[in-house]
């Protein structure tokens, strides 16, 4: 009787209302047909067709997909891109030195011949969405080998693609969704003109650094200004001094008005990667295995560049890029283990289970397979683990920390292709490359950094990997840690990697001499032998699995769709353009505390302490704090809003995302989740999954009275909405307070 009761409560808590009001990314051609309704119940005053439409201009003809890895939006007539600083970071260190650095003092360019060019940066529209569901699965049939779908689905959609791209004048991909069971056609266009405007100085940007990154209560100004330039027809061009800023279909309003509770708010990006549909069985394994390997490799990795960046200031202009990118994924980590253990993920999933394989075991018309699906997947994973947990452990030792073995790699291919080839223009042209790099390489790398960075990780890949799967004769002895040292102190003495000035010495030789002596290199032949034991003893068992389990995914996420038929399911992420909504709200992250909706700026000056590497604040910000001048960015309190926080579905990429009102406005730029939070790519959980946002008034301000950079403020459109709820009610447009710019 007990576990009847069990799966009689299963069934009613997850189907058909698995999913909260505030759960999902959506596709943006579908919200008519599966949103609109209850995004306007929520207290949205626009249309599907406003947000996504073809035929007419529409917010999505804002948006644009920053770099391929965050998300950005066009705010004025005149190309202005904003984005998050994060997202800006590695162009905003192209362009610093120790004489201008525009990371510590940040840049404004006051006259457009003053912005900065990025070569390798670009922005991608989305001009249009087709379902091609049916052309892509044309000929598959039952009793098919994943191989065999695998290759005629690659086929047509080689095909469609083909077809289209003949017809259209834009370029088009095609992306699988719910795990390989739909398909979308994507027609975008790409601007290669990307030109640096403005970013606030690190200490706004990137204020709080890692002791706030994921948490709430914020205070960081993380924002960052781009322009994108065209020819003069308006078209896509690489960079030319002869191009002009474009003119988009659709720019942001911005609104002044206050962030209240209970507002609608809409997140218009591309969040990267979710994994919402997984059996319990994977999470357990993220709780216990993959995350806590991650974590312990990076801490190790982090706490010796802490050491000399806290130290030395142009270390600390050479790493922190770096640093932030590693640190960001192991705290985020962190967070995921925390907020699955606290929202009861693997129990939640494991209800879910039931209720699946009690309407499966009751209903003779599903395939006798869903009986067997999830006792399946979980013993393909558990031999998956073991090869998924030695790849992780090869990546963060041997590519993602120690940047000399990484290095390392690229040199073996020439070495290789040396010693395979009598191409002797080949080899020359790759040489050249090579040492053309070399210069970018090692502008931000420092030895000793390096050295006990692999001092840290090494003795604990040595420690994680099993013997069969990992190199032999890894210098160093996890055992003893003084004649460790020495081993290690050794093998960057000897390789020729260590310097610019050894590596310059060396290939001033030639490609021959080059060649000749890295062949003897032990940093090389580390990096080699760590390779081949990647390759073939974890690489080619690793995807055996992985194909067996990406099978098992599809036929699950077919079979959970056709079991709970009555349930409306969105897809995982995966880096296409989608639309999430929610609502303007706190949260109670654990017993007794509450936090509040919005930080202000006297929460900024709370934290400040002076000459602190995550904290000091500019004396500029300093005056205007003390002397309340905050101009018409104020919020009806007469504070000056810095963050807020809503209940919007959000994922890695999403950074940069604008922050949309029920009126189509720009309130907010997306930038991360709480800390409490971060495990919504698996499992969202409405009570702790909240995004966190800068509130555009602080952007404003800091633009305008902190930069006094003005003229980028009269680009763009403001407006102080009417607190009405009539969708057509117009909007009090705010004039500029100086002239329009040219």
């Amino acid at each position: 009787m007990k576990k009847f009761l069990t799966i009689a409560v299963a069934a009613l808590l997850f189907v058909p209302n698995y999913s909260s009001a505030k759960e999902g990314m959506w596709i943006p051609f579908l919200l008519g047909q599966l949103n609109e309704s209850e995004m306007q119940a929520m207290g949205m005053q626009m249309t599907a067709e406003d947000i996504y439409s073809v035929n007419q201009s529409s917010l999505k003809d804002a948006i644009v997909h920053f770099g391929g890895f965050c998300t950005g939006e066009v705010i004025s007539s005149q190309g202005l891109v904003l984005t998050n600083h994060h997202c800006g970071y590695g162009a905003i260190q192209s362009h610093s030195s120790v004489e201008n650095n525009y990371l510590e003092d940040g840049f404004w360019a006051m006259e457009r011949s003053d912005e900065k060019p990025n070569p390798d940066l670009f922005v991608t529209f989305i001009k249009e969405i087709q379902d091609v569901t049916v052309r892509a699965l044309y000929g598959i049939e039952e009793g098919m080998t994943e191989a065999e779908r695998t290759k005629m689905i690659d086929e047509n959609i080689e095909k469609i693609i083909a077809e289209e791209e003949e017809k259209s004048e834009y370029d088009v991909m095609v992306r699988t969704f719910f795990k390989g069971n739909q398909f979308f056609l994507f027609f975008t266009e790409t601007f290669k003109d990307v030109r640096l405007v403005g970013a606030p100085p690190s200490s706004i940007g990137k204020y709080g650094a890692d002791t706030d990154n994921w948490m709430w209560p914020r205070h960081t100004g993380d924002f960052s200004l781009f322009r994108i330039y065209a020819d003069e027809n308006n078209q896509p061009a690489e960079y030319s001094e002869t191009n002009v800023p474009f003119r988009p279909n659709h720019h942001l309003p911005i609104s002044l008005g206050d962030v209240n509770p209970g507002d609608f708010t809409m997140i218009f990006g591309f969040p990267g990667s979710t994994d919402e549909y997984v059996p319990s069985r994977v999470i357990e394994g993220i709780i216990e295995e993959v995350n806590p390997l991650g974590i312990s490799f990076r801490e190790r990795s982090l706490a010796a560049m802490d050491k000399y960046m806290r130290a030395e200031k142009a270390v600390k202009i050479k790493y922190a890029s770096k640093y932030a990118r590693i640190s960001n994924s192991y705290k985020k980590w962190i967070g995921m283990v925390k907020g699955l253990k606290f929202s009861q993920a693997v129990a939640e999933k494991e209800l879910y289970e039931e209720a699946f394989m009690q309407r499966v075991s009751t209903n003779r018309r599903f395939p006798a397979s869903y009986k067997t699906i999830l006792d399946s997947y979980k013993a393909i994973y558990d031999e998956y683990l073991v090869y998924q947990l030695a790849r992780q452990a090869f990546i963060e030792a041997g590519i993602v920390n120690v940047e000399l073995l990484d290095y390392a790699r690229a040199w073996n291919r020439f070495v290789a292709m040396a010693e395979s080839t009598e191409d002797e223009a080949k080899l020359q042209s790759a040489f050249e490359s090579l040492v053309a790099g070399m210069e970018g390489f090692y502008k931000d790398f420092d030895v000793r950094v390096d050295r006990d960075v692999y001092a840290a990780v090494m003795p604990y890949y040595e420690s994680r990997i099993e013997m069969n799967l990992r190199a032999d004769n890894i210098p160093g002895d996890p055992m003893d840690s003084e004649a460790s040292m020495s081993e290690i102190d050794k093998l960057y003495g000897k390789t020729y990697l260590r310097s610019l000035e050894s590596m310059q010495s060396l290939t001033s030789k030639g490609w021959e001499k080059t060649y000749k002596k890295l062949k003897k290199d032990p940093m090389l032949a580390l990096a080699s032998d760590m390779m081949d034991s990647y390759r073939e003893e974890i690489l080619p068992m690793y995807r055996t699995f992985n194909t067996k389990i990406d099978s098992l995914d599809r036929l699950y996420m077919q079979a959970q769709m056709n079991v709970f038929s009555e349930r409306t399911f969105y897809p995982d992420a995966n880096s296409t353009l989608r639309v999430s909504y929610g609502q303007v709200e706190g949260f109670y992250p654990r017993d007794g505390v509450m936090y509040n909706h919005y930080t202000t700026l006297d929460g900024v000056i709370e934290k400040y302490e002076p000459g602190d590497y995550e904290f000091d604040l500019p004396e500029r910000l300093l005056d205007l704090y003390a002397e309340q001048d905050y101009g018409r960015y104020a919020n009806g309190a007469g504070e000056m809003p810095v963050c807020f926080i809503a209940s919007n579905h959000t994922s890695g990429g999403n950074s940069g995302s604008p922050a949309i009102d029920a009126n189509g406005n720009l309130i907010g730029l997306n930038f991360d989740r709480v800390w409490e939070g971060t495990m919504s790519d698996y499992n969202f959980d409405e009570r702790l999954c909240r995004n966190i946002m800068v509130d555009i008034r602080y952007v404003l301000f800091i633009v305008d009275k902190f930069a006094g950079a003005g003229h980028l403020v009269n680009e763009m459109t403001l407006v102080l909405p009417e607190p009405t709820i009539d969708r057509d009610a117009p909007q009090q447009e705010v004039m500029p307070e100086e002239g329009p710019v040219d």
